[in-house]
């Protein structure tokens, strides 16, 4: 890839700052459990939807939960519980937050490091809830690397609508033709198409190498290996 006319990266928050294994399962399992309440029945139904692997303790790679937004996720489940609002079966989801530590993929702070060096201006752009973006960026120590977060409740709606990714370069004040988006999703990949830029796939969510590659100008193991390019 050319990156000589790029000047701004767009990034999908987890699976691509953050490994989303190690970040979301114990999430997804305390979620299954406080939701389901001893009952098996619900537990798997729970997981049907979340596409949540409760035997491996894993996300599968086709999950529903792994691109979804929170609120097409209770769209899911309030079947399951006819007796719940849709708030409330959020409630008892962000209840278990606390459980869903975000884990840096490899070297992001040294990678992000070299994007700022190169005068590269980043963004977030997100299927969860902005604050919950820019929480998990704070907690990780890396918010100031971002001029702009978005997420799927910022007015741009989510991917893989381009709004979201469109709106994040026009803060930057850069030509879509100039930024690129990366992601471990088709979501992500789809959105940064249609918003006319250049995309990368990365290998540190739950798609594999061959999903992503019919999407990407180039598919990569993780942050760390995009800032090779600038070195």
């Amino acid at each position: 890839m050319d990156i000589t006319s790029i000047r701004a990266i767009l990034f999908d928050k987890d699976g691509t700052l953050f490994d989303f294994q190690k970040s979301w399962s114990p999430w997804a399992a305390a979620v299954i459990d406080r939701l389901a309440q001893d009952d098996t029945a619900v537990a798997q139904a729970v997981a049907g939807v979340l596409g949540f692997d409760i035997a491996q303790g894993q996300f599968l790679a086709d999950g529903f939960a792994v691109s979804s937004t929170p609120d097409e996720q209770i769209v899911r489940l309030k079947p399951i519980f006819p007796d719940l609002s849709g708030e409330e079966i959020l409630t008892r989801m962000m209840s278990k937050m606390d459980v869903a530590v975000p884990v840096p993929v490899r070297d992001l702070d040294r990678a992000l490091q070299i994007f700022q060096s190169r005068q590269i201006k980043m963004g977030v752009v997100t299927n969860d809830f902005e604050q919950v973006g820019r929480d998990h960026l704070q907690h990780a120590g890396v918010q100031d690397a971002f001029d702009v977060v978005i997420g799927f409740d910022s007015g741009f709606g989510s991917k893989p609508a381009p709004d979201g990714c469109i709106a994040a370069a026009m803060s930057l004040g850069v030509d879509p033709a100039r930024t690129v988006m990366v992601g471990d999703s088709l979501h992500d990949l789809a959105a940064g198409r249609e918003a006319g830029m250049r995309t990368i796939g990365v290998l540190t969510g739950t798609a594999s190498r061959a999903d992503l590659t019919p999407w990407a100008d180039i598919v990569v193991e993780d942050v760390a290996e995009i800032a090779a390019f600038f070195t």
